[in-house]
């Protein structure tokens, strides 16, 4: 009942968002820039999309590896692709990452607090490639020119949430600590990746002008989108370009537009997840241990 609650409260969330910033735009605009993008753009982004989760599930490996247990590349970007059909699709149950600490445990052991350890880790490095990049944008953008104090602490972040990383990875999670590098990397190739889909999508609504000022809204508005407010972060990341955009007052609505078709890209990977759901079967498990 309590998960229930939850996914209702989530679905009223996202669609009292959506209602929100659907009153606040023009409609008519919308629709043309949704027909009008151009397909060949948005197919680089769904290529560079992909790439990044790709990337994540690779970097989601080296913290397996790091408490034992080794998985074939194949079989945990299986599992990382029907993981984000869950989180997607199936909100209201225990999760994508849910899915996998509890498949795992079942079937390897390793304990469900380092499973939990390194599903956490590396959201984590994920949230701080995010945030260096999101803090060199906005330090770049024209937010900082409207207001100059904020780029000193912007920049300030960017320089120390990698250090701030890995003093709380030695502090909290010494048995990681050797992959904290590596994963580090990883995690801003994946973020950079994303930027390129990003980049890609604008391109394909013809947008020149503002474009860190797009990219700077695209990090913020995944931030925004980490917290378990709304169904997939449906909701949240228009809000943000709503208000984003009008804040240096520019029209919106091409805003909404690049992140209704970022959540189209986001769904249709997502949905590839279910094609995959009888490859983490039992009987499918001990062939795919490295």
């Amino acid at each position: 009942m309590k998960r229930k609650l939850k996914l209702l409260l989530k679905i009223l969330l996202t669609a009292a968002a959506l209602w929100f910033v659907l009153r606040k735009i023009d409609l008519e605009r919308l629709e043309v820039s949704l027909q009008s993008a151009e397909p060949l753009w948005l197919l680089a982004a769904f290529v560079l999309f992909n790439l990044s989760k790709i990337a994540s599930a690779l970097r989601l490996n080296l913290y397996f590896e790091a408490i034992g247990l080794k998985l074939s590349q194949s079989y945990n970007l299986i599992l990382y692709y029907v993981g984000m059909f869950y989180n997607l699709f199936l909100p209201g149950g225990i999760g994508g990452d849910g899915y996998k600490i509890y498949l795992l445990n079942r079937h390897f052991g390793h304990g469900v607090k380092r499973l939990f350890q390194a599903v956490l880790l590396d959201r984590l490095s994920g949230l701080a490639a995010l945030l260096f990049y999101a803090a060199l944008l906005y330090a770049a953008s024209g937010y900082a020119g409207l207001y100059p104090a904020t780029r000193l602490p912007a920049l300030l972040i960017a320089a120390l949430v990698f250090p701030a990383g890995y003093i709380a990875t030695k502090r909290f999670f010494p048995l990681f600590l050797p992959v904290f590098k590596t994963t580090t990397l990883w995690g801003l190739g994946v973020q950079l990746l994303q930027l390129a889909a990003a980049w890609a999508i604008a391109g394909s609504l013809g947008i020149e002008e503002g474009m860190v000022e797009y990219l700077t809204l695209f990090l913020i508005s995944s931030v925004v989108a980490v917290l378990p407010l709304t169904v997939g972060g449906v909701g949240v990341r228009e809000l943000t370009f709503l208000y984003g955009l009008e804040w240096i007052g520019k029209e919106p609505t091409t805003g909404v537009t690049f992140s209704f078709l970022f959540f189209f890209i986001t769904a249709i990977s997502s949905l590839l997840g279910l094609f995959l759901l009888n490859r983490v079967e039992p009987k499918f498990l001990q062939k795919e241990v490295a």
